[in-house]
């Protein structure tokens, strides 16, 4: 049976075969306003996690590891609040720094990464109560930079993609943690400047002028009192919600007639031609965990022991302990007045300057202030 099946199926006379002479055509699903897909690990940033493999290591052996990574990295220390690795990173010895170039509003600098530590109240020379968020800058260093004319990303930008060839691209870590929890490949991004190697890294987009050595520490000092800045993170992920809690959504009247429909989003259609679901309608869907970008919060207060931050408000995205991301800002009216540490600050071994603030806001160092109602 199976014989007479394959001699009638596949058997077919060439006098009955079609073919097809122009090229093959693969017919697709696709938009034309749908992006293309991510790559997992771009270039610039290597696998990092690797499998936990129990290697059955006695004491002894722990011991030894421990110290030949203690030799080479130093002993475990407690830097600005932060707990990393008491190591000196020797600077690269071929140094991409330019020197003698003075700030101008064209040039681009650099950024830093951040720990979001939670929302604290300031005070106002005027007894004005004022919510702020504070932001750690945690143990960042300069890993790598990227020329512009051989910095070449997997992906490029749509609208102008010429744009961004006039920048380089500047590799920064933060945050030391021990190579023993790493791949070998990523802990090779940091063995060849003697450094640590870092759990977070980001890529800044930054003027060849103002390039950076690697191994150079970024402070909190980077930023000045006064400055605007712009914070990316990572919003709170809350999950599939509705109408109401995702758009703001007033609601159906709790009375009059109404059934089963009092968070209900209502009709989204039309009718005639246009009877479909226009793109945009705003309807329930998956809440957060999304990038986003809070530009011009203000920087009110600077603490250089611990390298902390204060910006004004708490509409910085993402949760406690989140990681952050801090710009200058590049909204034009709240660009730098006056030139800032450019390309960043130095590391100053002055240990009486702890805090910085800006002018109106209250030092909680001078005397109280009273305030009498009005009567």
């Amino acid at each position: 049976m199976s014989k007479i099946m394959r001699s009638t199926i596949f058997d077919v006379p060439s006098s009955l075969r079609i073919t097809f002479g122009g090229p093959m055509v693969f017919l697709s699903r696709t938009a034309h306003n749908v992006r293309a897909p991510r790559i997992k690990y771009p270039l610039w940033y290597l696998q990092r996690e690797r499998a936990k493999d129990d290697q059955q290591l006695t004491g002894d052996n722990r011991a030894f590891v421990k110290e030949a990574v203690h030799d080479k990295f130093g002993m475990p220390a407690v830097i600005h609040g932060i707990s990393t690795y008491d190591v000196r990173s020797p600077l690269s010895e071929d140094s991409v720094e330019c020197t003698n170039v003075e700030w101008n509003p064209k040039l681009q600098r650099t950024g830093l990464i951040a720990r979001k530590l939670g929302n604290y109240p300031m005070w106002l020379n005027n007894g004005k109560s004022v919510l702020t968020t504070l932001l750690q800058v945690i143990d960042n260093h300069v890993i790598k930079y990227i020329p512009p004319d051989e910095f070449n990303p997997p992906r490029k930008p749509y609208s102008c993609p010429n744009h961004k060839k006039q920048l380089g691209c500047l590799l920064v870590g933060a945050e030391s943690a021990d190579p023993q929890y790493f791949t070998k490949q990523y802990c090779g991004l940091f063995y060849r400047e003697g450094m640590m190697p870092k759990k977070y890294l980001g890529r800044f987009m930054v003027s060849p002028e103002a390039a950076l050595q690697p191994g150079t520490p970024l402070l909190a000092s980077h930023f000045r009192p006064g400055d605007f800045i712009d914070v990316r993170g990572k919003t709170i992920d809350r999950g599939f919600q509705g109408v109401m809690k995702r758009h703001g959504f007033h609601g159906m009247p709790a009375t009059h007639g109404v059934t089963k429909s009092h968070r209900r989003g209502g009709n989204v259609g039309h009718g005639g031609e246009k009877g479909r679901i226009f793109p945009g309608t705003k309807m329930p869907g998956h809440m957060g965990n999304r990038y986003r970008l809070h530009k011009g919060a203000e920087i009110l207060r600077i603490n250089h022991k611990y390298n902390v931050i204060w910006i004004k408000g708490i509409a910085s995205p993402g949760e406690t302990n989140s990681i952050v991301y801090l710009y200058d800002t590049i909204l034009p009216l709240r660009k730098h007045k006056s030139p800032p540490p450019f390309p960043t600050s130095k590391v100053l071994d002055n240990d009486q300057l702890i805090d910085s603030y800006k002018e109106d806001v209250y030092k909680f160092t001078e005397q109280t202030i009273t305030y009498e109602e009005d009567k």
